[in-house]
């Protein structure tokens, strides 16, 4: 691991509290306190969110403990790639396999991981250039699940934006995530819960990292977002979840990103996610099921086509 067990349990220790009540704006003084006290580091009780996933490897952090991910349709999840390894820094993953992982959807608590609610794993998928200079390097991978889900009312994907939604990360607006993320006594939450964070200026995240060890490096395939004004933060468990955000335009929530950098807790400002707009090509291709030829292959049937027609149209 990155840095000694024992500094994540300190550094834990310090920044952890009790899952808390649903917030509102209205709150009296009294009650934001008792909230606070209470308080993923903070986070309220979340309704059920229905393209949540967990992604299980053990139920402590010497077993891989478990993470979030996001269903994205009937049979691919999408998670940060380091959930997938017991021993998470780039020097010890170099060279081995990932853990094939349990998956749970449909689920709000911890009890309710199941085998009734475990759908098993045809494969995983890390990003190619997963931690090719560091730790947080291209955080992504793709998981296959052997049968499709049922969806319903409790189980539906979260749609992925197309390049054009750029403006869904802009500094003001502000996104939600969930997640199973450590609690009080070192413990993880019981139940999930949820936070809504302001997206962050990304040159302040990025300088605020760039001269700390351990953290990332935070590039234009990345984004960040700050604590709540409480200054509740995603932390140790909560990595792999979506960053949901509504689209104005058109009304629908989207997944803008997922959670890589999750050890913030108090003792850092920023999250840091994989911003998915960045990733939709490989995304794709692995959801295709491409191989090396299938590009050659599309263009070739494409020019087949255009040679067949009368040449009154322009050359492809």
């Amino acid at each position: 691991m990155w840095f000694s067990l024992s500094v994540i349990l300190l550094t834990a220790w310090t920044c952890l509290a009790d899952p808390a009540d649903t917030m509102t704006h209205s709150m009296s003084a009294h009650r934001s306190a008792s909230t606070r006290s209470r308080r993923m580091v903070g986070g309220t009780l979340a309704p059920h969110v229905p393209w949540q996933a967990m992604v299980y490897l053990g139920d402590s952090l010497l077993d891989g403990g478990f993470a979030g991910g996001a269903l994205i349709c009937d049979r691919w999840i999408l998670t940060a790639g380091r959930n997938l390894f017991v021993n998470k820094s780039r020097q010890a993953i170099q060279g081995k396999a990932p853990t094939i992982p349990k998956v749970y959807l449909d689920i709000s608590s911890k009890e309710q991981a199941t085998a009734a609610k475990e759908h098993a794993v045809q494969k995983v998928v890390l990003h190619p250039h997963f931690q090719a200079q560091s730790d947080w390097d291209n955080d992504l991978a793709l998981i296959q699940l052997k049968d499709p889900v049922v969806l319903s009312k409790t189980l539906i994907p979260i749609p992925l934006p197309c390049s054009s939604r750029s403006h869904l990360t802009e500094v003001g607006r502000s996104g939600a995530i969930a997640g199973w993320g450590l609690g009080a006594l070192l413990t993880p939450a019981s139940s999930i819960k949820h936070l809504v964070l302001p997206f962050a200026n990304q040159s302040e995240c990025k300088e605020e990292y760039e001269h700390q060890k351990h953290t990332p490096a935070v590039d234009d395939h990345m984004f960040c977002t700050g604590p709540t004004v409480y200054e509740e933060n995603v932390c140790f468990g909560d990595a792999g979840g979506a960053l949901a955000v509504r689209d104005p335009i058109d009304g629908d929530v989207y997944a803008v990103g997922i959670l890589s950098y999750d050890k913030c807790c108090r003792t850092s400002k920023y999250a840091v996610y994989m911003k998915l707009t960045a990733y939709l090509p490989w995304i794709h291709h692995v959801i295709r099921g491409d191989t090396t030829e299938s590009a050659k292959l599309r263009s070739t049937v494409m020019a087949e086509m255009y040679s067949r027609q009368p040449q009154t149209l322009p050359a492809v």
